[in-house]
């Protein structure tokens, strides 16, 4: 496991914070008192390099698949009119990442990138309905090698407001290559063919890169 490089200027600061408030505590208070005054600093430390790990794993790969694009809850199964792109009825697969979850998003199918668009918008808490259509977000499409194509969408949350996207239109998109991050959570939604055959169910933690939620025709 590592350090993802989207954390290091604030697990920078963090750090420094906690030794300027350790040598306060060193040079001003007594015996135990420096120590209860430590504490909650390097608890915040802990937590913050929790929050930017990447774990080393070998991804899930298949023609047919649709990996999972990011760590969390699944909250939606359900068919929907998709309106930024394909204008048309699609099956929405959508991954709640709680502040828990490694936040690193992977591309959950192989192709080139052909579409990817970011939008600035509103913070509504992550399972709000209308946070896949107004809140900060980034959308990306992905043309298989078949010419199918699988749209997934980064969502900014109440607190996840950094959203991080590598992806550029015309590049290539390796299934279970990192495409991006959203700091602090939020939520991944996937826009897939009606004749999928979804593989997960409501309420059920997928790992990124490691869970099948839908196999394609």
């Amino acid at each position: 496991m590592t350090l993802h490089r989207e954390g290091t200027n604030t697990i920078l600061l963090v750090t420094a914070l906690a030794c300027l408030a350790g040598y306060a505590a060193w040079r001003w208070l007594p015996g135990i008192w420096v120590l209860l005054a430590v504490l909650p600093f390097v608890a915040v430390w802990l937590v913050v390099l929790w929050f930017f790990r990447l774990p080393k794993r070998a991804p899930i790969t298949g023609a047919d698949l649709v990996t999972a694009p990011a760590d969390g809850k699944v909250v939606v199964i359900e068919e929907v009119q998709e309106t930024e792109y394909f204008k048309d009825k699609r099956l929405q697969v959508s991954i709640f990442m709680s502040p828990l979850n490694v936040h690193a998003n992977w591309y959950p199918v192989s192709g080139s990138v052909s579409y990817a668009k970011y939008h600035p918008g509103l913070y509504l808490v992550a399972w709000h309905p209308k946070s896949s259509t107004e809140n900060e977000r980034s959308t990306i499409v992905v043309k298989r090698s078949d010419g199918s194509e699988v749209l997934f969408r980064q969502i900014a949350g109440a607190l996840a407001r950094r959203i991080c996207t590598y992806a550029h239109t015309g590049q290539a998109a390796a299934q279970g290559g990192e495409f991006g991050f959203i700091k602090f959570g939020s939520r991944v939604d996937l826009f897939l063919p009606l004749n999928a055959q979804v593989q997960v169910r409501l309420g059920q933690h997928v790992a990124g890169t490691q869970t099948i939620i839908a196999k394609l025709p």
